[in-house]
């Protein structure tokens, strides 16, 4: 189960990772500066919540466990920035933001649906999956109030 524990923690780090490097990227391309430092600081935010998992992981096992971001999520970034160089405005932008916030969502809530994810562990991943929604909550309504 430890396996399971540590494939699952390892899934949410890796989006986060995709996270603190996307938000920042897409963020850089909007035209409206609010949404602009939202996506700045919530690279920063997702940088902080991969490295306290890296952080708990380690104190509960005794393991280190870093890794980057994922394939997906980088080629993710390069299709955001293919976007914005052809011109795709803050719709554009915020629909693969919210895209990258849907995987965050998925891979949190396969986390928690394990029963291999115990303790301390489970007790951050609950507390960061509810800045995740939010934020989830907030790149939504940003694409909506964007719409033509």
């Amino acid at each position: 189960m430890a396996d399971d524990q540590s494939t699952l923690v390892k899934a949410v780090i890796a989006v986060l990772h995709d996270g603190e490097k996307g938000f920042p990227d897409i963020g850089e391309h909007l035209k409206d500066t609010s949404k602009k430092s939202f996506f700045i600081q919530e690279g920063q935010t997702r940088g902080e919540y991969a490295r306290q998992l890296e952080s708990a992981y380690s104190s509960a096992t005794g393991e280190s466990i870093e890794t980057g971001g994922t394939g997906i999520g980088a080629a993710h970034r390069v299709w955001g920035d293919v976007k914005a160089s052809l011109g795709g405005g803050d719709h554009t932008l915020l629909e693969t933001a919210e895209q990258g916030e849907d995987a965050a969502k998925k891979a949190y809530k396969e986390a928690l649906e394990s029963s291999s994810v115990t303790g301390q562990i489970r007790t951050l991943l609950q507390t960061q999956q509810t800045h995740i929604m939010a934020s989830h909550d907030k790149v939504k309504a940003m694409r909506d109030s964007t719409a033509s």
